[in-house]
């Protein structure tokens, strides 16, 4: 899945100098719960090394073509995903890609944060440990630090590594599953409303923490709070009733947006 496609070194050279290139891009993307249809034909660019917002009420999909993304929505036995996702040009839903080495490329951070009950090193190990990214327990070491440290939390544990990661404050276990995302250097991290079980202390902090991952990473998140999304992204998308109602860079969508329900949204006028 590493090899640059085609595609991929198309997409980077009509990109242009300014315009960042296309990172992963969904095409007339569907999805049916059983017989529920959850999302309409969905058209959307991610951006390479932006953060791109997903807005809408409750229930109108964002999550629902999130967990697409990395195809989290395999693992609902009823969810049928029509349409094409690609990754640097290359078909996530190709048969023969393995699953595994997909959800490493593009990393999830949940809505409640879930270390596993296991050491706070541990908890950042295991990714690189399962992939065979470490050939020694120096290197292993090495990945450890550098993901806590990308996390902003290496200065807070360093000193307890051995503890329990379930013994973390709810910000600071937030930061932690962020960290072991980041250890099998994934290439688009996931954040599915990753500060709504947060205090606003940890929420600033994992909003800062956000814009300074998206120097190396391509990120999409899910958010109900408008400030957090107009703090944090560059580009956003407005869902409702499983339909992507627009999308552009954040500023126009937040101050001119070209659909009145993005207004009425945006404002809280929407009902």
């Amino acid at each position: 899945m590493n090899i640059m496609t085609e595609a991929s070194v198309e997409q980077k050279l009509s990109s242009g100098t300014n315009e960042p290139s296309i990172k992963m891009k969904g095409e007339k993307v569907s999805v049916h719960y059983g017989e529920k249809r959850a999302l309409f034909d969905v058209d959307l660019d991610v951006r390479e090394n932006q953060v791109t917002a997903l807005i809408g009420p409750s229930g109108c999909g964002k999550s629902t073509f999130l967990r697409c993304l990395n195809r989290m929505n395999d693992t609902i036995d009823i969810a049928r995903v029509s349409g094409k996702i690609t990754l640097d040009g290359e078909d996530v839903y190709d048969p023969k890609i393995d699953v595994v080495e997909l959800r490493a490329r593009v990393g999830m951070v949940f809505q409640k944060p879930n270390p596993f009950p296991k050491s706070i090193y541990e908890n950042v190990a295991y990714g690189p440990r399962i992939h065979g990214l470490a050939r020694s327990k120096a290197e292993l070491d090495g990945i450890v630090e550098s993901s806590l440290k990308k996390a902003g939390l290496f200065n807070e544990v360093k000193d307890r590594l051995l503890e329990s990661g379930t013994g973390l404050s709810g910000g600071q276990q937030q930061r932690l599953c962020i960290a072991r995302a980041i250890a099998v250097s994934p290439e688009v991290i996931l954040m599915d409303e990753p500060c709504s079980a947060l205090d606003p202390i940890a929420t600033a902090r994992v909003e800062e923490l956000i814009d300074e991952l998206r120097q190396n990473y391509t990120i999409v998140i899910v958010t109900h709070s408008m400030q957090q999304a107009a703090r944090v992204s560059q580009r956003t998308a407005m869902f409702h009733l499983g339909y992507l109602v627009e999308e552009g860079a954040t500023d126009k969508m937040f101050t001119n947006p070209d659909d009145k329900r993005t207004q009425d949204y945006i404002t809280g006028r929407f009902g």
